[in-house]
């Protein structure tokens, strides 16, 4: 069992910031009063040009910036980053790099085209699973229950409020990064700038999200050099073909003794005896759960 002080970051449900208390009525017409997750514009640029807001908790904002520029390909794995600078009161984060970078352009043709822009920068992307080379990493089955009862059981702003996403980077049975927020690509993004701030590799890793296991998840998963992707939830048609494609172990459906793998399948390793995994109390489903029995 992964050691209980494993985690380098992990949710902070008490956070003050990330919740506040809203009155309203039940089924039965009672009054009641619950949790519910905050969220803010935070607006992303890239040395002088603006980028993107996104909706977001805003616990670590830095980290978000850097890995969603990082997934986007707009900041390269070799570049030097010289500065992130987050201004709290107008909820702007710069990231500076040693390159000068050259997205002015494309960034207009968005403007000016709606939709076509961001079919550029996927363009980009999709080269990344044509020259994927992901390490040969085996994954053992006891990690794989070992992660996902821990991560279940880990105080978190899901389990406070509901309303979010949550994704782990971890290493063998332990769980090592911890993030959560309103889309699942940010979560994703705020790991991908930890690994990059702290010159962290992917190729020994597992990558633990709530989420379902699409194209964009897979190619992010791929980006950060990680073998092996494992969700709670389910798939779709285009993230098993690119997982297949990319050589990615793709495990879906990851709840108690369960698990159902479509991609890079001769990575994983049977050593864990059904007999000693416990099935998913119903404290810790999460809403995808419910049409998947």
């Amino acid at each position: 069992m992964a050691a209980p002080d494993s985690y380098l970051i992990r949710p902070d449900p008490l956070d003050p910031r990330l919740t506040e208390r809203v009155r309203g009525i039940d089924h039965t017409g009672a009054p009641v009063e619950t949790a519910v997750t905050v969220e803010r514009a935070l607006t992303i640029f890239l040395n002088g040009q603006e980028i993107v807001t996104a909706m977001t908790i805003n616990d670590y904002p830095e980290y978000l910036a850097l890995g969603y520029l990082l997934n986007q390909n707009m900041v390269r794995a070799d570049d030097v980053v010289v500065g992130i600078d987050y201004d709290e009161e107008l909820s702007v984060v710069v990231v500076r790099t040693e390159r000068a970078t050259d997205y002015e352009t494309k960034l207009r043709k968005k403007v000016q085209t709606s939709g076509c822009a961001q079919g550029t920068v996927f363009g980009d992307l999709m080269e990344i699973i044509e020259n994927a080379r992901l390490p040969a990493a085996e994954l053992r089955t006891s990690w794989v229950y070992a992660l996902t009862r821990e991560i279940n059981t880990t105080p978190s702003l899901y389990l406070e409020a509901g309303a979010i996403h949550g994704c782990v980077l971890a290493e063998r049975d332990r769980p090592l990064v911890y993030m959560e927020d309103v889309g699942r690509h940010n979560a994703v993004d705020k790991i991908a700038g930890w690994m990059f701030q702290h010159r962290v590799a992917g190729e020994d890793k597992i990558f633990y999200t709530t989420g379902r296991l699409t194209s964009e998840m897979v190619i992010k998963c791929v980006r950060m050099g990680i073998p092996a992707l494992v969700s709670r939830s389910g798939f779709t048609a285009w993230g098993v073909e690119l997982a297949r494609k990319a050589n990615l172990t793709l495990i879906g459906r990851a709840r108690g003794k369960r698990f159902l793998a479509l991609a890079g399948e001769s990575r994983i390793v049977f050593d864990q005896d059904l007999a000693y995994v416990e099935e998913e109390s119903a404290r810790y489903r999460r809403k995808a759960a419910v049409h998947e029995e």
